[in-house]
C-alpha cells in the first residue's frame, strides 16, 4: 500500500476541526510567552472519568515541540463560519503565530492561559496526562479541566476528502 492509497482511504473519514493553542513559557521573569496554534482533525474524546481527550500531532512540529516542555494547552471546537481560522492555522511555511492571532477574536483561558476562540462551538481547556509515539506522530493525551460552551448552537467545521465542509 502506498502513502497516497492511505490517505485516499482515510480522507473518506470526516472528522470535526479545532484549534489546538498553548502558551510558551516567558522567555524571562517580566514576559509572557508566544502564543502558538494549530488546526487538528485528529482530535478524539478518550474517557468521561476522567475526562481525557487525545490529539495528534505530527512529531517534531513546533506544537508537539511546545507541548513536550508545556503541560497546559486548550482546543477550540470551531463553528462552519469559522473556516478561515482553521485554514490560516494549517498552512505551511505560515507567518509567526502572533500575527495569526492577531484578528482573531480570542479569550484568555483562565486555567491555562492560552488563546480560547470567541465563538466557537466549545472550549476545554486541558493538561497533559501521557504522551505516546506513534509511527511519525505523538498522540496527546489531556485532562480537561474546564469546559464552555460559548456558541453552542453554531454548526460545526468539518473535513472531508481533503477539504474543510460544513454539514447539511
Amino acid at each position: 500500500m502506498s502513502n497516497d492509497e492511505f490517505r485516499a482511504a482515510l480522507s473518506r473519514l470526516a472528522a470535526g476541526v479545532v484549534l489546538i493553542t498553548a502558551q510558551e513559557p516567558p522567555l524571562d521573569e517580566l514576559g509572557r510567552g508566544e502564543d502558538v496554534g494549530m488546526t487538528a482533525t485528529a482530535f478524539m474524546s478518550v474517557s468521561l472519568d476522567p475526562p481525557l481527550v487525545m490529539v495528534s500531532l505530527r512529531n517534531d512540529s513546533r506544537m508537539d515541540d511546545l507541548l513536550a516542555e508545556q503541560p497546559l494547552w486548550a482546543v477550540s471546537v470551531l463553528t462552519d463560519g469559522q473556516r478561515h481560522v482553521a485554514g490560516r492555522f494549517a498552512m505551511k511555511g505560515r507567518i509567526s503565530d502572533r500575527l495569526l492571532f492577531a484578528d482573531i477574536p480570542c479569550t484568555r483561558g483562565g486555567t491555562t492561559g492560552a488563546p480560547l476562540v470567541d465563538g466557537a462551538l466549545a472550549t476545554l481547556e486541558c493538561r497533559t496526562e501521557q504522551r505516546v509515539v506513534a509511527g511519525d506522530h505523538t498522540l496527546v493525551i489531556g485532562r480537561v479541566l474546564k469546559a464552555s460552551l460559548p456558541s453552542p448552537d453554531g454548526e460545526p467545521l468539518t473535513y472531508f476528502k481533503g477539504r474543510y465542509r460544513q454539514l447539511g
